[in-house]
């Protein structure tokens, strides 16, 4: 791996925090503070954690970041439900296939790390 950049993972997730801020735009503006602000900073802290810990000089600290990446991931999936219960936004079916997608890549990334 050159870079962070290279990484499927990390390109997918940028992907979803564009769809998140999209998705979260249409959120009642009494939300800009609460839940539209959450949710977004839940979604950029994947791909932010997946760079940090790249960039790290061990395997062991880029593990951890991935891990903080993936409780970023269940933090923005447990908003964007709260979203969709209050009716502020729909449930979108690419949105969950990419989240499902992130998750994958980044359990299997551990796991080839641990190897």
């Amino acid at each position: 791996m050159k870079s962070h950049k290279d990484l499927t993972v990390y390109k997918t997730s940028i992907d979803l925090v564009i769809d998140v801020y999209q998705s979260s735009g249409s959120f009642p503006d009494v939300e800009k503070f609460g839940l539209t602000s959450q949710i977004r900073r839940a979604a950029v802290s994947i791909p932010s954690n997946i760079s940090e810990g790249a960039a790290r000089n061990s395997k062991k600290d880029f593990i951890r970041f991935l891990y903080i990446a993936l409780g970023s991931l269940a933090e923005m999936e447990t908003q964007l439900e709260i979203a969709q219960r209050l009716e502020f936004i729909k449930r979108n079916t690419e949105l969950e296939e990419k989240k499902i997608y992130i998750r994958r890549m980044i359990l299997k990334l551990i796991k080839s790390l641990k190897d």
